[in-house]
């Protein structure tokens, strides 16, 4: 369904990274105004805007002033989404100045509001900073967090504008869900989320591993993250460039899993067990590459791996909800009731895998089983959707905040 959107571009040296996400969205058949800052005009000029868009572009309320565009491009817009957000154009949005056109629209805008920060490190940790941001989510508007990496010049640290793609799917996101998709619902909560494949290793070469990509539990973990979740993300073998505002804490094998989630847990207020954990793992690993010997090689001998779901199941702390993951080939509900009261977690998402499905792709379809008798599917469709339907149903089962 084709949407109306504004593009807020202010002025900072990431405002190339919003050519992508025009081009992104325009290919996804919305219509798309882009309404710049004079300042960003030093960085990619008009002309590149009209001609990626095929719409007019100006910095001032003044031109065009028959169609009143201050006042009209926020009334019509189905989503403005902001980015780069410069500290300057967070405070004067913060603080409800209308100096040009973007802070026009943004006053005047009842549609979901996006801002996508970008500035040095010092500047997103600065109190007045902090402050305007938490002025304007208080508002409703989704403010996100920037990513961590190189800046301008050789610094680096928290500050960096997201990649277009990771913008680009929050804009879909909040087009699809509205207003339920600015909603900080899991503000104040700590959440745990695992996801990829753990590796376990033969020797210094070769493992044994599985399919799993890590995109289930990459959403899962980007999803909490816009709805105000503080979350730590224990990834496995997982390619994908990090959530922008999620602690990642990188594992290899079961058993480091098992460490860092059972470390992780402490305190959370949910689990999410995305990853693909090894059910086995080699009794001995070879210090040396296995050669050939040009014979019947020995039987492998295998331990089985720490249950971790079963084990976070079994010591949740008052409150805590706990979900699991199985990937199934054949009768997911009746495998999926058997495990979910084998693990005895609160919620069991069940997916088919194999012939294509899930592993590696961008979407998904699941049943979710929950303890208390609910089931609710989940229909083919982008593993963002089924990942804010998890949260959905945690966040029923949660106990409310005292």
């Amino acid at each position: 369904m084709s949407a109306r959107v504004i593009l807020g571009v202010g002025a900072g040296i990431a405002a190339y990274k919003a050519c992508e996400l025009l081009r992104r969205l325009t290919e996804s058949g919305h219509q798309v105004r882009v309404v710049p800052t004079a300042d960003s005009l030093r960085f990619v000029g008009a002309a590149t805007w009209a001609a990626l868009s095929g719409e007019p572009v100006t910095t001032s309320p003044w031109d065009g002033v028959h169609e009143v565009p201050h006042v009209r491009l926020g009334q019509e817009a189905d989503l403005v989404f902001v980015a780069p957000a410069t500290a300057d154009l967070l405070a004067r949005a913060a603080t409800g100045q209308a100096d040009d056109l973007l802070t026009s629209v943004l006053l005047t805008a009842r549609c979901p509001v996006v801002f996508a920060p970008a500035m040095h490190t010092e500047m997103w940790e600065h109190p007045a900073t902090k402050a305007n941001v938490a002025t304007l989510r208080s508002r409703g508007a989704l403010v996100l967090d920037p990513a961590s990496g190189r800046l301008t010049g050789p610094d680096t640290g928290p500050g960096r504008l997201p990649e277009p793609d990771e913008l680009w799917r929050v804009a879909v996101r909040v087009l699809a869900r509205g207003v339920a998709g600015l909603a900080q619902d899991l503000a104040g909560r700590r959440v745990v989320v695992s996801a990829g494949g753990t590796r376990e290793e033969l020797d210094p070469v070769r493992f044994l591993g599985n399919w799993s990509s890590g995109r289930q539990g990459y959403a899962l973990a980007w999803a909490a993250v816009t709805r105000g979740a503080e979350v730590t993300l224990v990834a496995a073998n997982v390619e994908a460039p990090a959530p922008a505002g999620a602690t990642v804490v990188p594992v290899t094998s079961a058993c480091q899993m098992r460490s860092a989630v059972l470390s992780a847990a402490a305190g959370a207020d949910a689990v999410v067990m995305a990853a693909a954990v090894a059910d086995y793992r080699p009794a001995a690993r070879s210090e040396e590459k296995i050669k050939k010997a040009g014979t019947t090689p020995a039987p492998l001998q295998l331990v089985e791996n720490p249950d971790i779901l079963r084990e976070l199941a079994a010591q949740r702390q008052p409150g805590q909800i706990i979900t699991g993951f199985a990937a199934e080939t054949s009768n997911l509900a009746e495998n999926g009731r058997a495990k979910l009261a084998a693990k005895g977690c609160d919620l069991l998402v069940v997916n088919q895998v194999g012939a294509g499905l899930a592993f590696g792709t961008s979407d998904n379809a699941a049943v979710i089983l929950a303890a208390d008798g609910a089931v609710t599917e989940v229909p083919r469709g982008p593993k963002e959707v089924l990942a804010d339907a998890v949260w959905d149903m945690v966040l029923a089962r949660l106990p409310a905040r005292s």
